[in-house]
């Protein structure tokens, strides 16, 4: 490693082998962090802090290159190790403004190793990657005040492909829209930053390839992950963990790749927070994985166990009842009596464990409900013997009651937008926000608060409601101003605040099930699925559309998280019935349908389905995601996921047109390498009357999946001999 003119080679104060990076500390105290045997000039400082009156070294789009952040310089360190982790705390500070960072850095190790040849396979168990979760506390140790205007929680350098070079790498993001969530894509690194010659100018480029959220739906645009991958097999996958501003990006630095994880900032949020001599800030959370083999793939399967290590521990992570919905395709926002009772018979019958009444059931205005929501009380004209009639009955058939609430809103023309003060909702240029006929509840205001608590205490402990579908269907922009402070730091301290409260909701109702839903996926992070059980992953309404959703949701989410559509119905036709529920049998059945109207051939095919996840789900919460054609594309005609358990290999195989595949044929070949060389006999768990068949190579690794008509799907078993 060279050091920059003049300065004595840098030392290094910690190193990460599983990832491959090192910090090092330079003659001036500056640190950097990135990969081993590189420059010093290619790393990056360890934190970089944007503050008004002190800007950049390099001006541009970048969030690198900080005149503070290269002045921030070591003060110490020290490691202390926990259980599985090891945790790191570096402190440093910078003597102009006397402004201190503290980052800790905790690693762990590859995802958790499986028995037998399930899990066999590069980058599962065998020590080949691992992650480093950072966080970054601010505090002002000066005398003035230090307006911050951005700060990352995670930057790197050094980072090229096994030949050293950027040509080899694969850059790979998330799109993510309503009705469209999960969109990966991805694009020779070159085409995104391309090289600019940086011998023939002096520096280095102005831009970046960046992604960023907008607005107060932390996934409206795009998931807060991307990945770098090469032609080896190696990858690097990054989450951030903000329910409210992100951003991340990458670039070219002195031949080498760098990487900055940030929460929000001025130019992209409008957050800026002023620190006052003592006071302090911390940012986002931020997870960087490497793998050196096994790709995605690999790199996916230690995420996911990360994913599972922060969140609120619940039973339900390990039970994975059924859900039924009244809502999608079905009721969609007109529950009764006399249309529920029914529907509650035929879920019970099927198999359902928990009844969830979703929206609407509040609703007695003759002028429609969404902009008089707040209050949360039974409609009387829909339920004519009380809401406890329903739920009673959800009882006898033996499940537990659910209600969908939108905690977060309340409508222009609910008396709540009259009695709660001003201060417990958001507010710009000192006017109230409105979106799409609702107002935005502050939940940092203790009346706004203290309303919610007394809604889900009701709910919850009077009425013995068990799961609540928190919904959130408005963008409400950049967020609010209490008094002096900027929208966005008013965003991310209700952001706080919202987590803070529906922790406190579990802690007074412990067997509590909470579900995370903003439209569908729009609010699909880590910040806010750490405390909720169950996430939406679409409102997706269309079942043929719904397969590379369904097949992509675990990127953003546990397995056992991901809540999925099944929504068969009496006019479709047995094959387009198993199409539909094979979605979900791989993550949380969301099963809605007027089950009531259908045939019994219709609706023993429907009880079959959901037997078949009650016989697979106990290997879900201990499983890691696979996709044998790679993450789908949103037309893709053959679309795979699997999972890999401890004792088997679970496939979803969707046909959704002719596509590619043998000639004249309906078959697709699906490599499995981490299964090569077993010899087995695929099962078929589930599909419709057309059937499925499929042939297994042991030497080359490969399943042949045959279906011999257009919208069908199968769910296959690949058992692990003794």
């Amino acid at each position: 490693m060279a050091a920059s003119a003049g300065e004595r080679p840098p030392s290094r104060i910690w190193s990460c082998p599983e990832l491959g990076l090192h910090a090092l500390v330079g003659a001036t105290g500056a640190v950097r962090l990135g990969g081993p045997d590189r420059d010093w000039d290619c790393l990056v400082p360890l934190v970089e802090v944007t503050a008004t009156g002190h800007g950049r070294l390099w001006s541009g789009e970048r969030s690198i290159e900080t005149a503070l952040g290269d002045r921030l310089a070591l003060r110490g360190h020290e490691t202390v190790r926990h259980g599985g982790l090891e945790r790191t705390t570096i402190r440093l500070a910078d003597a102009v403004t006397g402004l201190a960072a503290e980052v800790t850095l905790e690693r762990g190790g590859s995802a958790g190793a499986h028995e037998g040849a399930a899990g066999r396979g590069p980058g599962v168990g065998d020590g080949s990657g691992g992650f480093l979760r950072a966080r970054v506390r601010l505090v002002n140790e000066g005398g003035a005040p230090v307006r911050l205007e951005g700060v990352t929680t995670l930057t790197l350098g050094g980072m090229t492909g096994a030949d050293g070079t950027l040509d080899g790498l694969t850059l790979h993001w998330a799109d993510n829209d309503w009705l469209a969530e999960c969109r990966w894509r991805r694009s020779p690194y070159r085409d995104e930053v391309v090289p600019l010659n940086r011998s023939a100018h002096g520096h280095e480029g102005r831009g970046c390839f960046e992604r960023y959220s907008q607005g107060s739906w932390s996934t409206g645009r795009h998931l807060p992950m991307g990945a770098l991958t090469d032609r080896d097999g190696g990858a690097w996958l990054w989450q951030i963990e903000s329910g409210a501003g992100w951003r991340f990006e990458t670039g070219e630095r002195e031949g080498c790749a760098y990487l900055a994880l940030s929460g929000p900032d001025d130019a992209h949020h409008q957050w800026h927070q002023v620190l006052a001599p003592g006071e302090e800030f911390t940012t986002v959370p931020a997870v960087l994985v490497r793998t050196r083999t096994g790709g995605l793939d690999a790199a996916f399967g230690i995420l996911t166990d990360h994913r599972r290590g922060i969140r609120h521990d619940h039973p339900d992570h390990r039970e994975l009842p059924v859900i039924y919905n009244d809502y999608m395709n079905t009721l969609m926002g007109d529950p009764t009596t006399e249309k529920l009772l029914p529907l509650v018979e035929a879920a019970g019958a099927a198999g359902a464990e928990v009844f969830v009444i979703d929206a609407g059931w509040y609703d007695d205005d003759a002028q429609g409900w969404w902009d008089s929501v707040g209050a949360w009380e039974p409609a009387p004209g829909r339920f004519p013997g009380g809401v406890h009639e329903v739920l009673d009955a959800i009882r006898r058939r033996g499940m537990t009651p659910g209600l969908w609430l939108e905690p977060e809103v309340v409508g222009v023309r609910s008396p709540l937008a009259r009695t709660l003060p001003d201060e417990a909702f958001f507010r710009r240029g000192g006017l109230r926000v409105t979106e799409h006929g609702r107002h935005h509840l502050d939940l940092r205001h203790p009346a706004a608060r203290a309303h919610l608590d007394r809604v889900v205490d009701r709910l919850a402990g009077e009425w013995g409601v068990g799961y609540l579908k928190l919904d959130y269907n408005i963008n409400a922009g950049p967020g609010t101003e209490n008094g002096s402070e900027s929208p966005g730091a008013g965003l991310l301290g209700h952001h706080r605040a919202h987590l803070d409260w529906m922790a406190s909701l579990l802690v007074r109702h412990p067997g509590l099930v909470l579900e995370n839903c903003g439209s569908g996926g729009l609010r699909m992070d880590y910040a806010q699925l750490a405390v909720a059980q169950v996430q939406s992953t679409s409102d997706q309404q269309d079942p043929l559309r719904y397969p590379p959703i369904a097949a992509s949701a675990a990127t953003a989410v546990t397995p056992e998280q991901a809540g999925v559509w099944a929504y068969p119905q009496p006019d479709q036709s047995l094959d387009e019935i198993a199409f539909t529920l094979a979605g979900a049998l791989l993550g949380r059945v969301h099963l809605s349908g007027f089950l009531d109207r259908m045939s019994d051939e219709q609706f023993g095919l429907v009880r079959r389905a959901v037997r078949v996840y009650k016989d697979v789900r106990h290997e879900i919460a201990s499983a890691h995601p696979v996709w044998p054609l790679g993450l789908p594309k949103w037309d893709d005609a053959w679309i795979a996921h699997g999972l890999r358990g401890r004792t088997a290999t679970f496939l979803t195989v969707w046909r959704r047109a002719a596509g590619p595949g043998a000639p004249g044929s309906g078959s697709r070949t699906l490599p499995l390498p981490h299964l090569r060389g077993v010899h087995l006999t695929p099962e078929v768990l589930h599909c419709g009357p057309s059937g499925a068949a499929v042939r297994w190579d042991a030497a080359g690794g490969l399943l042949t999946v045959s279906l011999p008509r257009t919208g069908t799907a199968a769910l296959l078993r690949l058992d692990v001999p003794a």
